[in-house]
């Protein structure tokens, strides 16, 4: 099965931004995505973890970088964190989590996103942690979060798991930290449709 069948059987991407089409890092380093663009991550099993504030671009990067994959017959797969976690705690519940996470295993490039927006409980940790250790230098995640590495023992709620999860994360990875202000925010500012109190 090629990539792109691969694709539209698999959940969609939430946008088609391409890497030629984004606009809107404001800090991200141009060689290091442009040196992310060429996918030795993806051939070498290792992660990409984007972080930085709510629309700076993140979402659309990690989208970039997974439709480059699929260029290049890479298999990827799309879903939220709170998505990827509801789906693995119900089949947990429904005692197929085995047969639930060789679906997550598959593609050579996962794409997680909006990592720390929902907190987990103990087993939706517990489930991340799981899923994590079977990609383990097999294949590459990339996941986007707008939450700093101190915070996510908050966001795992085990201050012990999330520990286990940084450790393989970022054991082989390339960490972009994208700063700014949303470009849905500047947008508006440039409309003039933002209240003074938010305009800056």
């Amino acid at each position: 099965m090629n990539s792109v069948l691969v694709h539209r059987r698999w959940k969609a991407f939430p946008t088609a931004t391409s890497l030629g089409g984004l606009r809107f890092l404001p800090t991200a380093d141009e060689r290091q995505v442009r040196s992310l663009g060429n996918l030795a991550f993806a051939a070498e099993a290792a992660n990409v973890i984007l972080l930085g504030p709510p629309g700076v671009g993140k979402t659309h990067l990690a989208v970039g970088l997974g439709l480059q994959a699929i260029q290049n017959g890479y298999g990827v797969y799309f879903v939220t964190a709170h998505e990827l976690i509801e789906d693995l705690r119900k089949a947990y519940n429904e005692q197929r989590l085995d047969r639930r996470l060789r679906i997550y295993r598959a593609p050579k490039v996962l794409i997680i996103d909006e990592m720390g927006v929902y907190a987990m409980d103990q087993l939706g940790a517990s489930l991340f942690f799981q899923l994590v250790a079977a990609r383990y230098e097999k294949s590459s995640i990339i996941l986007t979060s707008n939450k700093g590495f101190t915070e996510w023992g908050d966001v795992l709620g085990d201050p012990v798991i999330a520990t286990a999860v940084l450790d393989r994360l970022l054991h082989h990875s390339h960490i972009l930290n994208i700063k700014g202000d949303s470009y849905r925010l500047r947008e508006k500012r440039k409309a003039g449709l933002l209240p003074r109190s938010l305009s800056g």
